[in-house]
């Protein structure tokens, strides 16, 4: 009785232990026959499911990228029409200037000086201008005295008194040199007026360049102040109080740049596009703006301009092309490097399947290769008929639809 107890217990603790290791053996079965079934589909040539693409339907957008750098569309350097030194800065970079508002003041001292020294030549001159005046009139009073008519008449009363012998011939003499010393003082007398009215003349135009002098010194004094040419941002500052400034009007382009003005509320962005898309770039066409400044904003544009004359570099032709851009926050600033991307066609419902996807053959005949678990590697080749592309998307014509998986190349 006692044995037979014993061997009951035991046969009870190995019921109770076979239990777990029945389970691990269907457990590891299952592992194993899955294992076998991957590997085996695997080197079978079945593709990855991470290589397969829906043939999806949806909008396409057609666009070609032109980059490069945000402008403004109007932009203004300053420089001072008089020479001096800054003695006040009205304004300072990023401020907005009304069209007249003064920017900065030159030191009007020196300025002033030459005007006070411009109006006492004007003065001078005209003076001198006065004084052969004077002169004119002198020389017209001689020169149409009547001594030389009065000495003629009475050369000829003496000419017919000596005919009849009634006056001597000295008397007639005296006569003749008489009129002969008028008819030289006359002569003497018409070139003092000619000479005078010469000196008329000269003074006259002293006077008119003493005059310019002023006006040109007066000119200057008033340019002293400097004033915006247009409403504007200041976008430099170029000098500061003390700095020299010399005069457009002396230096030509090499003046003195006191600052540089543009309207940054209407912007652009000027690129470059390939001859292969330029000509399905047309004016008032679409764009959206994209700045590394501002990774999460699209800005809208539009094309204002496109060269007539392309450019080539590395046997590349490119044409320049400006795209408008509304800034009325001036979240953009000059210089930023933008990417314009030109909106050249959008087509509402396409299907659509990855560029990647497409297989060309010599003849440049398109396929795809669909999924298809009943062929030997899980993949069937398929002739299809394409549209438009975007460099990541490409339209299909013919010879897929909507759901078809489509394998992607190894």
């Amino acid at each position: 009785m006692l044995k037979l107890s014993r061997g009951r217990r035991v046969l009870g603790r190995m019921r109770v232990f076979s239990r777990p290791a029945l389970t691990a053996a269907v457990l590891l079965t299952v592992v194993a026959g899955a294992w076998w079934f991957t590997s085996s589909g695997r080197a079978a040539g079945l593709p990855d499911p991470s290589s397969l693409v829906p043939v999806e339907k949806g909008p396409l957008v057609v666009s070609v990228v032109a980059t490069g750098r945000i402008e403004p569309i109007t932009t203004v350097e300053i420089k001072s029409k008089a020479n001096g030194i800054i003695e006040r800065l009205h304004v300072d970079v990023d401020d907005v200037v009304e069209a007249g508002q003064v920017l900065a003041e030159l030191d009007r001292e020196n300025l002033q000086a030459r005007l006070r020294e411009a109006r006492a030549a004007l003065q001078a001159a005209e003076a001198a201008r006065d004084g052969a005046l004077a002169q004119v009139a002198k020389a017209e009073i001689e020169a149409e005295s009547p001594e030389v008519e009065l000495a003629r008449r009475n050369h000829e009363r003496a000419q017919q008194l000596g005919a009849r012998r009634l006056i001597s011939a000295s008397t007639l003499d005296e006569t003749r040199t008489a009129l002969e010393e008028a008819e030289l003082r006359r002569r003497a007398a018409e070139g003092q007026l000619a000479i005078a009215r010469a000196r008329v003349v000269e003074a006259e135009a002293n006077v008119a360049q003493a005059r310019a002098a002023v006006e040109r010194a007066a000119e200057e004094l008033a340019s002293a102040t400097i004033r915006a040419p247009i409403r504007a941002t200041v976008l430099t500052r170029d000098v500061e109080v003390g700095s020299p400034v010399s005069s457009i009007l002396n230096m030509g382009a090499n003046a003195t740049l006191v600052m540089t003005l543009g309207d940054i509320e209407q912007v652009y962005v000027k690129g470059r596009v390939d001859e292969s898309d330029i000509g399905r770039v047309a004016i008032g066409q679409p764009t959206r703006i994209t700045t590394e400044a501002f990774p999460d904003r699209v800005f809208d544009g539009r094309v204002t301009r496109i060269s007539p004359i392309g450019v080539e570099a590395d046997n590349v032709t490119t044409f320049a092309v400006e795209v408008s851009i509304d800034n009325p926050d001036k979240a953009l600033k000059a210089n930023m490097t933008a990417n314009a991307e030109i909106i050249l066609e959008t087509l509402p419902e396409s299907l659509l399947v990855p560029e990647s996807a497409i297989v060309y053959d010599a003849e440049r005949r398109t396929f795809v290769d669909v999924y298809d678990p009943a062929a030997p590697d899980g993949r069937r080749r398929v002739p299809i008929t394409t549209g438009v592309g975007n460099g990541s998307r490409r339209q299909v014509l013919e010879g897929l639809s909507e759901g078809d998986r489509i394998v992607l190349p190894r």
